[in-house]
C-alpha cells in the first residue's frame, strides 16, 4: 500500500495542463515521475488498467531492449550511457502515442535530464510527479536495494531526494501519495485528469 498526507493535488504555479483533453480520444497518454518507491509502475498499472489503456514502463522497455537490466547498464557502461538509452527510447515511445492510449512510468532520473524535459513539454502531455515524505520512500525501497543502483545508504537516499525534488516539481503536476491505497491514488488522478468516467468497461 501507498501511504502519503491528506491532502489531494496540487498544482505547482508553472504546472500547465490542457483542460480541453478530458477525454481518452484526445489525452493520448500520461506520464508518472518521481523518486525511488514513489509508486510509478504500481500507481501507473493501477491507472492504465482502470481507463483500459496500455502501461509503459521506461526501464523495462530498456531492458527488454538491451537484455540488461538498468543495474547491469550503470555498472558496466556508466550513468550517462544508460541516459542516452534512456532519452533514445522516450524518444521513440513518443512516436508510437498516436496508435495506442498509454500510462507511461519514468525512472527517477529521467526528468532530470533536461533533453527528456524538453521531449515532454513539447508534446505537451501531463506529467505528474508522485510523492511522499522521504522517509517512507526509504522504508518502500529497502526490500530492492540490491536491484537500485543508486540505494546506497539512507544519508545518500536523503540528499539525492533533496537534491531531485525541487526539479520533480517543476512543470509538472504533484500528487500526494501519503495515506492513500494504490487504487486511491489512481483514482484521484482520473479525478485531475477529467478522465474519472473513462474506464475499460465504457
Amino acid at each position: 500500500m501507498i501511504r502519503a498526507t491528506p491532502s489531494d493535488v496540487s498544482f505547482p504555479s508553472n504546472a500547465s495542463l490542457k483542460r480541453d483533453r478530458g477525454d481518452s480520444g484526445s489525452l493520448k497518454a500520461v506520464f508518472l515521475v518521481g523518486f525511488m518507491g514513489a509508486g510509478k509502475t504500481s500507481v501507473g498499472q493501477a491507472l492504465a488498467k482502470a481507463l483500459g489503456w496500455r502501461f509503459l514502463d521506461l526501464d523495462s522497455r530498456i531492458e527488454a531492449k538491451t537484455g540488461r537490466s538498468v543495474a547491469e547498464i550503470f555498472a558496466k557502461d556508466g550513468e550517462a550511457s544508460f541516459r542516452k538509452i534512456e532519452h533514445e527510447e522516450l524518444r521513440g515511445l513518443l512516436t508510437e502515442l498516436d496508435t495506442s492510449n498509454t500510462v507511461v512510468s519514468l525512472g527517477g532520473g529521467a526528468w532530470m535530464q533536461s533533453a527528456n524535459t524538453a521531449l515532454l513539454r513539447e508534446s505537451s502531455l501531463p506529467v505528474l510527479f508522485l510523492d511522499a515524505p522521504v522517509e517512507e520512500l526509504w522504508q518502500r525501497c529497502l526490500p530492492e536495494q540490491k536491484t537500485r543502483p543508486l540505494l546506497q545508504s539512507e544519508d545518500v537516499f536523503r540528499e539525492l531526494y533533496a537534491a531531485r525534488r525541487k526539479a520533480y516539481a517543476e512543470g509538472t503536476l504533484l500528487v500526494d501519495t501519503q495515506g492513500r491505497s494504490i487504487e486511491q491514488v489512481a483514482s484521484q488522478i482520473r479525478l485531475l485528469l477529467g478522465l474519472a468516467g473513462t474506464s475499460a468497461t465504457t
